[in-house]
């Protein structure tokens, strides 16, 4: 199995008057473990049905593997969106659920899920409405992991599940995706928990596309600059500024800048602490929203 290329290209889609994406373009390498992050409501959900052809585009185009998935039989069995379902209505047992997932994923391991539903201790004969909702998200996540489909998009999947139980998750999807490559994407509110699995992130507001960038390269786009109020606010002239705190003299300003080896320098000589900044502090300063 060889996992596929995603594009995006001018991709909009409308909802009467509403315009939930606007102009997205983006372009996701085969094999790779993408974040997508945004605010309630920026447009995720939207995207990743788009991929998973549950709707249409308004404008532009998608292609994955070099196809529009779109009413396309190939790709809607190569392509997996597991979303924080409640299974509210299923009365089937979790084996027939796991049966029946295999059925239509022609790449699907039963051996792989059944040795996840070990480790998420899933109760092979109860009925799946009669799950706890932490239950339920651990089978929503087999079924993603023992599909390995060539996209498989988690949207906030992990959700009902608690700390420990999503630790076994990140270590089994680490594990999987060494062995076996896809493109994985990981839509998530969980932003300071999860960052570390991400190799690129996607950052949508107001459905457009803000940030779309390798994650090393994101993060050491941000510093924090603390030290005398005076001198902070001169090194930081210019600068493109996130978020600005005062007490007393002392103030702490985080931009959103690469900071060269000259300018660290000059920061030392003048006394003031450089820091870095996380990816969930860039998240929320991209995007507006506040702490």
């Amino acid at each position: 199995m060889m996992p596929y290329k995603v594009e995006f290209n001018n991709v909009s889609l409308k909802y009467k008057e509403f315009e939930a994406l606007k102009n997205i373009s983006l372009s996701l390498d085969g094999g790779k473990i993408y974040g997508l992050l945004g605010r309630n409501g920026a447009g995720k959900t939207t995207l990743l049905s788009l991929m998973a052809a549950f709707r249409e585009v308004s404008e532009g185009s998608i292609r994955i593997d070099g196809e529009d998935p779109f009413e396309n039989e190939r790709l809607m069995k190569s392509v997996a969106l597991l979303t924080d379902s409640d299974y509210e209505d299923e009365t089937e047992k979790v084996k027939p659920i796991l049966e029946m997932a295999e059925r239509y994923r022609p790449h699907f391991d039963m051996e792989y899920a059944l040795h996840l539903v070990n480790r998420f201790k899933l109760p092979l004969d109860k009925e799946v409405n009669e799950l706890s909702r932490g239950m339920k998200s651990a089978l929503s996540v087999t079924i993603g992991l023992a599909s390995r489909t060539p996209v498989t998009i988690f949207d906030e999947t992990y959700l009902g599940m608690d700390a420990p139980t999503r630790e076994i998750f990140y270590k089994e999807l680490m594990e999987d995706q060494e062995e076996n490559p896809r493109t994985i994407i990981l839509s998530t509110h969980l932003v300071s928990e999860m960052d570390y699995l991400f190799q690129e992130v996607m950052i949508i507001n107001k459905g457009e596309l803000v940030v779309h960038e390798d994650y090393e390269s994101l993060v050491t786009k941000g510093a924090s600059v603390t030290g005398d109020a005076e001198l902070v606010d001169a090194f930081t002239a210019g600068m493109t500024k996130l978020n600005e705190q005062k007490l007393g003299n002392t103030k702490a300003v985080m931009v959103y800048e690469q900071l060269d080896e000259r300018e660290m320098n000059d920061a030392m000589q003048k006394g003031l602490e450089i820091g870095p900044v996380s990816l969930q502090d860039l998240f929320i300063h991209l995007t507006g929203e506040e702490e």
